[in-house]
């Protein structure tokens, strides 16, 4: 009989060295949501297209919490949701019909994040969305789009809302819902998702403050948004990346099983 270590090796075996890193940076970047405590038990989800011709997606295991999840568990679908290779699990049936929809409209969206935050969800809760009241904000505001909440994600039919509102932006604030970005790059959704929890979080620590909010002006919105490039050389998620992974690799390095 095989050990459990022998199985997940045999896995490595069966798939590109490619798909492999991808299914590395993506268990990483679960094990690194539940670090920063931004996991909600089971119920959220990070998804990536495996490389390739084929529209095949990896996606959590429904039941596997985050800290839990190695690149060897992560399970592979198709754009309708279906097991493209054997597994023991099955996936949430909500949580692919909002990353199916990103995928399939987004050839950009290789990562897709979406999270039920704290501070993501307070946020998403207030009618003035997310203020422009500190730098995170405005970071955050470059790429920002709203949707409305229509419910658990189960229906087909709010996939072309969805996509609609999204737009050509990489983070979304899902009204009374929680947050969702995207990227080319595990590193890229993950430093955007960074940027906005934090956003939010200031927001919200600001508000309960009591006082009077300073709003910070659209020329100088528009004048941030113009020296992000410059500001981090345009690798700020490249340069942040290989850092997390040696947090992740001096906290526990079984996400790369």
């Amino acid at each position: 009989m095989s050990s459990p270590q022998e199985k997940k090796l045999s896995l490595r075996d069966q798939v590109s060295e490619t798909e492999w890193q991808t299914r590395v940076d993506l268990a990483a970047t679960y094990r690194l949501v539940a670090h920063y405590g931004w996991d909600d038990l089971i119920f959220t989800h990070i998804s990536a297209r495996v490389p390739g011709p084929d529209h095949h997606f990896l996606i959590n295991p429904y039941g596997m919490m985050f800290d839990e999840i190695s690149a060897s568990s992560l399970v592979k679908v198709d754009l309708q949701g279906n097991l493209v290779m054997p597994s023991p699990y099955f996936i949430n049936p909500a949580g692919f019909t909002i990353h199916s929809a990103v995928h399939a409209a987004r050839e950009d969206a290789l990562f897709v994040i979406h999270l039920h935050t704290d501070y993501g969800i307070a946020v998403a809760a207030q009618k003035g969305g997310l203020l422009p009241i500190s730098q995170q904000t405005l970071v955050a505001l470059s790429s920002l789009a709203y949707h409305d909440y229509e419910g658990l994600a189960l229906d087909e039919d709010e996939k072309p809302r969805l996509v609609s509102d999204l737009g050509d932006k990489n983070s979304l604030i899902l009204k009374n819902h929680g947050l969702l970005t995207l990227g080319r790059t595990a590193a890229s959704a993950f430093l955007a998702m960074f940027i906005l929890e934090r956003a939010c979080k200031i927001q919200i620590l600001a508000q309960a403050g009591g006082g009077e909010l300073l709003t910070l002006s659209e020329p100088i919105q528009k004048r941030v948004g113009q020296q992000l490039d410059e500001a981090t050389a345009g690798q700020g998620a490249l340069l942040t990346w290989p850092g997390l992974l040696r947090k992740l690799d001096r906290l526990d390095p079984s996400y790369r099983d």
